[in-house]
């Protein structure tokens, strides 16, 4: 018996993944007259969205609140400002923002309100005004299973236990992916599927695998590099967001958890504990440092001897000095002693204003905010009684694939959202992702369902025929199974290496080494790297992927070093000590990476400005009415 069987799949648009981003492009295909369309998922529970959150996970949009005095070209304009962002990509998720929120509160997501129906916010990192909004901790797993929910009452297929792992194209236009089904392996078979679509719409969150150290939850992996080895341009791939959180549970430790004060514990290979922060700043500083932590949560080069330096100490006490840290929310910090006097105006003002200018750190939690600590419960950890252990680890990527305005990818009929695009660059307000997970996915839905009349592919037309491409790919898989069975340990020992020498820190001489490193597994993954058998063919393909997105990260953070030098989510060490300056610009530049003669290169590109609208309404109705006539007749 044959050990590869494959199975062929036909629909006009597939969206990959089964987070936020992924069940909105779906449900708004629908909603705008598709129907020849699939869901398809590694696994219907998996994904970044529905599995992690903060003490108040945020929501960026567009402010309504009551005294607040905002438009639209001002929030594209605070996303532009963030560096190597698209203006235009800027101005879409600003002025979509109201409409995916309401969709999402009109779904059941519970987004405080007032009384009167008032949606009031708070300012965020990198937010001028008071645009954040959120459901509490876990508003991005809301926002899933509302639009799961509807989704759900629609009856569109859903493919679930698929691994896309290739992109099949022709003249750099999609033509289909090929999947390992997850639930036909076997001891002595595989089944691959082809899926042959017109288009597909790419919403497999961040590439975690990059990293040991993250907050992404387990089993997340982002899928990057499978887009980046067929070809398609990444952008930013070099800008990270890094902070502080918990490492038995991943989660962030931002907001009330900093606020309430936690005392910052140190404990070396020996047993011995010693309260940490002090060594490197005076008992004051450290304090309202940790509160500053609460709302400048990112690592930031900038704030490096401010808010940062918190990182810093965490990093050196872990990453150089080999210890492991805790917070302790159960006894107060070095420097209360006296009461709260010696806090800075601001920390004093919010405890005040909180009416928590009492007791030890937890109860102050309590207090504020006790879904904090029920949180750690619902995963068996109660730091009412314990230590909590931190680490500064990767939360986001910033960069990705490469968009437009429609989140089309370079490659035509291809299109990115959520994480996997790269519509961010050097920094941006919290919250702003999941805005981008809804504004992308259906500036996706929409550009397909206006442009193209649907219909089912047909791959008779192909250069390469669907049976024998299977056939191919199956074969090669199979040659990789063997008895040596490193490709976990491959995996481990780069992540290992990234999280040392290219994430808050970056060594150019380690950047360098590692690259070469990475490159070598991947121009000879086929002869290098092994499982033991078909059942961890998952194993072999996850691992393949994150080397590829490793090799195009690595590029583009070593660029970036020369180019940039420091800013934004990282130091760059320099070769005789300290830390490389940032290196200013006349121009808002990003960088783009894409596959050059088998190796990644990079080169800047100045993005466009905010486009300056017309937006007088007789000119802007008329301009609809002549669209959608022209869409109708298509």
């Amino acid at each position: 018996m044959e050990k590869v069987s494959y199975k062929f799949l036909q629909y006009d648009t597939v969206v990959v993944g089964s987070g936020a981003a992924a069940y909105n492009a779906v449900d708004w295909l629908y909603d705008l007259g598709r129907r020849n369309i699939a869901l398809l998922t590694e696994g219907i529970r998996m994904g970044t969205s529905r599995n992690t959150g903060s003490d108040k996970q945020t929501y960026y949009k567009l402010s309504v609140g009551f005294h607040e005095n905002d438009s639209v070209y001002e929030m594209a304009q605070t996303l532009y400002d963030g560096e190597g962002v698209d203006g235009s990509v800027a101005l879409a998720e600003a002025a979509n923002s109201l409409r995916c929120f309401y969709k999402l509160a009109n779904l059941g997501v519970d987004f405080p309100t007032d009384e009167f129906g008032v949606y009031t916010g708070y300012k965020t990192d990198h937010d001028p005004r008071q645009r954040a909004t959120s459901a509490g901790p876990l508003t991005s797993r809301y926002m899933t299973e509302a639009l799961e929910r509807s989704v759900s009452k629609k009856n569109m297929p859903i493919l679930n236990e698929l691994l896309a792992f290739q992109i099949y194209e022709e003249d750099n236009e999609i033509r289909g992916i090929i999947c390992l089904n997850k639930d036909k392996l076997s001891d002595n078979q595989l089944e691959l599927v082809v899926v042959a679509a017109n288009h597909v719409i790419w919403c497999t969150g961040g590439p975690s695998a990059c990293y040991k150290n993250v907050v992404y939850p387990a089993g997340h992996t982002g899928m990057s590099g499978t887009l980046l080895d067929a070809g398609v341009r990444g952008v930013n791939l070099q800008e990270w967001q890094y902070g502080l959180a918990s490492i038995k549970f991943r989660w962030n430790v931002s907001g009330t958890y900093q606020q309430v004060l936690p005392r910052y514990v140190s404990i070396d290979k020996d047993g011995v504990e010693r309260e940490f922060l002090m060594d490197y700043m005076s008992k004051e500083e450290a304090l309202n440092l940790v509160f500053l932590k609460g709302y400048q949560w990112p690592f930031d080069a900038s704030k490096k001897d401010a808010s940062s330096r918190i990182d810093l100490c965490v990093y050196e006490e872990t990453a150089i000095k080999g210890r492991r840290v805790y917070l302790d929310f159960m006894n107060n910090p070095a420097g209360l002693e006296g009461g709260f006097e010696c806090l800075s105006k601001e920390a004093h003002s919010y405890l005040l204003k909180s009416n928590a200018l009492f007791g030890t750190p937890i109860e102050r939690l309590k207090h504020m905010n006790p879904l904090a600590i029920d949180l750690y419960k619902s995963h068996s950890i109660d730091i009412e009684k314990e230590m909590l252990e931190i680490s500064v680890c990767a939360q986001h990527h910033n960069g990705g694939i490469l968009v437009d305005a429609n989140w089309e990818t370079s490659m035509k009929g291809l299109f990115a959202a959520g994480e996997a695009a790269g519509t961010f660059g050097v920094h941006r307000p919290g919250g702003s992702a999941l805005n981008s997970t809804q504004v992308g996915s259906m500036r996706a839905a929409q550009h397909i369902s206006y442009t193209s009349e649907e219909e089912t592919p047909d791959p008779s037309l192909w250069k390469v025929s669907p049976d024998k491409l299977a056939k191919e790919i199956g074969n090669s898989l199979l040659s990789m199974i063997g008895e040596e069975n490193n490709a976990l340990t491959v995996r481990e020992d780069l992540q290992n290496a990234m999280s040392c020498v290219a994430a808050q820190v970056r060594d150019i001489k380690g950047l360098s080494k590692l690259r070469e490193n990475v490159e070598h597994y991947r121009i000879h993954f086929k002869s290098l790297v092994r499982v033991p058998n078909i059942r961890t063919l998952p194993i072999l393909l996850k691992t393949y992927d994150m080397i590829v997105t490793q090799c195009a990260v690595l590029e583009a953070m070593e660029q970036s070093a020369a180019l940039f030098g420091s800013r934004g989510s990282c130091l760059v060490k320099e070769e005789m000590g300290g830390y490389l300056p940032t290196k200013s610009h006349d121009k808002n530049l990003r960088l783009i990476t894409r596959q050059e003669n088998g190796r990644f290169t990079s080169l800047t590109e100045e993005v466009t400005p905010v486009p300056q609208k017309n937006d007088w309404f007789e000119t802007i109705w008329a301009e609809h009415r002549t669209l959608r006539q022209s869409k109708q007749t298509q």
